[in-house]
């Protein structure tokens, strides 16, 4: 079995080209020859971004979108429920392939941001120009910083490491207790704002960067209910004046045509390999639907069909939103018992463009302006700043084409417009279960939408969505429990 903390490999550029994408490939190189030059530390900052692609496209949906009230998934006879199904159902296991895969993969992640750390400061390396050091330990502690809240998100108190450690080491190491985590990555974001205002002339698109590194310790401190704290930094991301919403709801969504105008920070995905892409559609598209909805009827769909949207995702959209039919599809035919249904399916992620496979290029937001907007709102509002937080709250809507004026919201009405507002913005973005979690709804709120799915549907095991609070946390991975002893959560 896998220790905590993974090997080291390093990513290597496949030529000197200015997209962002063509930086990820994964490879190996001899570490004596390496970390002694400007260009070999850039290659080395690219290389911690691998694994948050890798997060992003395979766990991380499992694991913040499926048990939050918005996903669900199509039955199929053939993969039943398997390990995806079952954490959307509350059915949580220590054994989980899925908690394993999301812990190794996250620490990999943290274990090429502590290497390139350690290393950066060598006297002997040469930086042809400083702002390029200066972006890339940004770049470093911006990332260490997303790998440890998504761990602390999930997980609660995980095992804090900040440099190299070998798998000897790591089997000692304890978990630390949620306070040190969050300590941890609010020390990271302010450092990686210190150095991305260090490395302005040297911004690049689909990096991350300034307004990046501000926006997530905004989120950090809205988190914990520090909304002092979290008001402050996310006036920041607007006064820099370098995002907006765009006109439209669905350029967001457009990978013929990326942005970095809303889109702050994104993990950058291509077509051109298997490596750089993504197979979203593939996994959300209704598996019966063959290739009507992928436009690839050569590849099959039977593991498809996850992330579909559920009764109470549709009706969290008024009437004019449209934001809804960007978000959420229909395709109509036979479904896993042969019974011809209008199945609802993820339509924010499309079919590839050129790909003659399932190998798709969208990009994957972490963090748009819109949520910037949204947050700044919460943390004023939690102030009892009501009146000067609605105009943030109508700049989202009125781009989703709802322009009817929301005046007079007490604070209370105010906290569920919000919510409801972050539902429909960011579903199938990673974030409705931390918002739930943020706001103390979650028990609530899942509970009843459990009861709802039992109503309606049948499932193979009896406990399915019964949701107790123990659940709000995810089980630490058998393996981890058994190598490196470490303490699991309650309940589990």
């Amino acid at each position: 079995m896998k220790k905590i903390f993974l090997l080291l490999t390093l990513a290597l550029v496949t030529g000197c080209k200015n997209d962002f994408l063509e930086l990820y490939p994964e490879t190996t190189l001899n570490e004596s020859n390496f970390y002694k030059s400007e260009v070999e530390f850039i290659l080395l900052a690219n290389g911690c971004y691998v694994p948050l692609r890798n997060l992003e496209r395979v766990e991380h949906w499992v694991m913040a979108e499926l048990p939050s009230d918005n996903g669900s998934f199509q039955y199929s006879t053939v993969t039943g429920e398997a390990s995806k199904g079952v954490i959307d159902q509350f059915i949580m296991s220590t054994s989980n392939v899925a908690y394993a895969n999301f812990w190794n993969t996250s620490y990999n992640g943290i274990t090429r941001t502590n290497k390139l750390l350690n290393e950066i400061d060598r006297p002997e390396v040469s930086w042809a120009k400083m702002s390029y050091k200066e972006r890339t330990a940004g770049e470093a502690k911006f990332l260490r910083a997303l790998y440890y809240f998504n761990l602390v998100r999930q997980y609660g108190g995980v095992p804090l490491v900040l440099k190299p450690i070998s798998a000897q080491e790591a089997v000692g190491i304890k978990r630390a207790t949620e306070e040190e985590i969050y300590s941890t990555i609010i020390d990271d974001l302010k450092a990686a704002v210190t150095h991305f205002k260090a490395a302005r002339d040297v911004e690049e698109n689909g990096r991350a960067g300034e307004g990046a590194a501000l926006g997530l310790l905004g989120k950090v401190y809205l988190t914990n209910h520090q909304y002092e704290l979290a008001a402050s930094v996310l006036k920041e991301v607007i006064d820099l004046g370098k995002y907006s919403l765009l006109p439209t709801y669905a350029d967001v969504f457009n990978p013929a045509a990326k942005d970095f105008k809303e889109t702050i920070f994104a993990v950058q995905y291509s077509e051109n390999t298997a490596e750089l892409a993504n197979r979203f559609l593939f996994w959300f598209a209704p598996w019966s639907s063959a290739g009507e909805v992928t436009k690839r009827p050569n590849i099959t769909l039977q593991g498809g069909g996850w992330n579909q949207p559920t009764d109470d995702l549709l009706a969290a959209f008024e009437a004019g939103d449209k934001r809804k039919e960007v978000s959420i599809a229909f395709w109509t035919g036979k479904d896993w018992d042969g019974t011809i249904r209008s199945i609802p399916y993820c339509n924010k992620f499309k079919a590839p463009l050129a790909a003659p496979d399932d190998r798709t290029g969208d990009n994957f937001p972490i963090l748009r302006y819109s949520d910037i907007l949204l947050m700044y709102a919460e943390a004023l509002n939690e102030q009892g700043k009501t009146t000067e937080a609605i105009p943030f709250v109508q700049q989202v809507r009125t781009r989703a084409g709802l322009t009817k004026a929301i005046t007079g919201l007490t604070k209370t009405q105010l906290t569920d417009q919000i919510a409801k507002e972050r539902q429909v913005e960011f579903c199938f973005e990673n974030q409705r279960l931390y918002d739930l979690k943020r706001t103390g709804k979650a028990l609530e709120v899942l509970t009843a939408h459990g009861a709802r799915e039992k109503a309606k549907k049948s499932f193979l095991y009896a406990a399915a969505f019964e949701m107790s609070a123990f659940k709000l946390l995810a089980p630490i991975p058998e393996e981890q429990v058994l190598i490196n002893k470490l303490q699991q959560n309650p309940g589990y």
